[in-house]
């Protein structure tokens, strides 16, 4: 047609189109939609930092170390814990949270002699921060005229620190202020801007004690977009792909929606139960094979058909076992107390058993795997434990806990490692008990497309 042009887009395949194109461009390839000096502006780490400063947004404090030593003097400068990875990975590979110098130095020796001349990333570890997406298309030209519009904000069910394609998420988000979910569609609106996309972008934020934090900016379909499409009933891969080839926003009609009325939450998909005796928690590196969604009009409902599509269905009845580490001791009453509420036997082991019992909850004490019998192993096998929640105090399947969450996936039994999952699934158990569930067309949500 009329004004649309021919040549290779690259922002369907995840990274490695990205790293490709820069190559394809020299030897004559037309790359288009968003262009190849703006890809690496996204990509390299230098050239983001200032992009960040110009547009005027937040990043964690970060650094570039190219030795050991460089990174040392860096973690202490940024304070623990860090965030640290080799530039230009995918899927998070060898990217570890370090809480200590000791922790520091193991990784630098795996990680440099991996990885050779490119450089080792260090960033401030935000904990307790909230993970959000933001999905949105653009139709910029070279000169910066054009606009962007957003597809979708999400909020992810588990905290930042595990690897995006291993949250779920919801579509809106459950617990975000209004005005906040305007504060990050501004700043998603000034990036695009300022990268000049044209097509389809996404990015990575962290919120911490109100402030928003930028973790990264793809300049590409991010994993989110099919999900996006389906929780709004709009085909955004199929215009960015239109843009890129030379229509505009205004032609194809493509303005902002109101919030959906419904919500949707997108589950992951482990492929644990292939292997048994791995350990299943989740980090910064990517484990998970495939993803489901769950729609519904309140979060609680469409949380709970996530976890039945994912193959993780949680029970309305029966006894949940209750292990935390450290860290979430304080946070786990109110969880709890609502399995209490929703008529659960807890059960639970040492320290956790303590801190419900002292907070007034009716606990059952039981065994470790390491404190003899009966324990807690024997109670999975035996079909009396039909919910677990267990935050990881130490990691790798030979420890007892390690051994515990794969004892679970062998068994079948829902497993959740950490509290904000907790924290939904009570909430999704109440509302099941008290509401069941039902299903409807996706043509029942989007009629105008049916």
């Amino acid at each position: 047609g009329p004004g649309l042009v021919q040549g290779v887009i690259v922002q369907f395949g995840g990274q490695t189109p990205l790293n490709l194109a820069r190559g394809l461009h020299d030897v004559g390839v037309p790359i288009i939609g968003t262009s190849i000096d703006m890809l690496e502006a996204a990509g390299d780490r230098e050239k983001f930092r200032d992009l960040v400063e110009q547009v005027g947004l937040k990043q964690p404090e970060n650094g570039i170390a190219r030795s050991v030593e460089d990174a040392r003097k860096i973690a202490a400068q940024i304070g623990y814990p860090v965030l640290v990875r080799p530039s230009f990975v995918l899927g998070g590979r060898a990217m570890e949270i370090v809480s200590d110098e000791a922790q520091l130095n193991h990784y630098m020796a795996i990680a440099v002699k991996q990885e050779g001349d490119n450089p080792i990333l260090v960033d401030k570890f935000l904990d307790h921060a909230t993970e959000c997406d933001v999905d949105c298309i653009a139709d910029f030209d070279e000169s910066g005229k054009g606009r962007s519009v957003i597809c979708g904000v999400m909020e992810h069910i588990e905290e930042a620190g595990i690897h995006s394609g291993d949250s779920a998420c919801s579509l809106p988000p459950y617990s975000l202020s209004k005005e906040m979910i305007a504060r990050l569609k501004e700043d998603t609106h000034k990036l695009a801007k300022a990268l000049r996309v044209r097509g389809l972008m996404n990015v990575q934020y962290a919120i911490k004690d109100g402030e928003i934090y930028l973790i990264e900016v793809n300049p590409r379909a991010s994993r989110t977009i099919p999900f996006v499409g389906k929780a709004t009933g709009v085909p955004w891969a199929l215009h960015a792909a239109k843009l890129m080839a030379g229509a505009t926003l205004d032609e194809l009609g493509v303005q902002e929606l109101p919030p959906p009325k419904h919500v949707s939450v997108k589950e992951v998909v482990f492929p644990f139960a292939k292997f048994p005796g791995v350990d299943i928690i989740l980090g910064p590196e990517m484990r998970s094979t495939g993803e489901v969604m769950g729609i519904d009009d309140t979060f609680d409902k469409a949380f709970a058909k996530a976890q039945i599509a994912a193959g993780s269905p949680l029970p309305t009845k029966g006894t949940v076992y209750i292990s935390v580490n450290a860290n979430d001791k304080a946070d786990v009453v109110p969880i709890a107390r609502q399995f209490e509420a929703s008529g659960f036997k807890l059960i639970a082991t040492g320290g956790t058993h303590k801190v419900l019992t002292d907070a007034g909850i009716t606990a059952e004490r039981i065994n470790k795997l390491s404190e003899g019998r009966p324990n807690l192993g024997d109670a999975i096998k035996n079909g009396q434990v039909q919910l677990i929640v267990n935050t990881p105090t130490k990691k790798g399947p030979g420890t007892d806990e390690g051994k515990l969450r794969s004892m679970a996936v062998r068994q079948g039994v829902t497993i959740l490692t950490t509290l904000t999952a907790a924290k939904a699934a009570a909430g999704a158990i109440a509302d099941l008990q008290k509401n069941g569930w039902a299903v409807k067309p996706l043509q029942a949500f989007f009629p105008a497309k049916g």
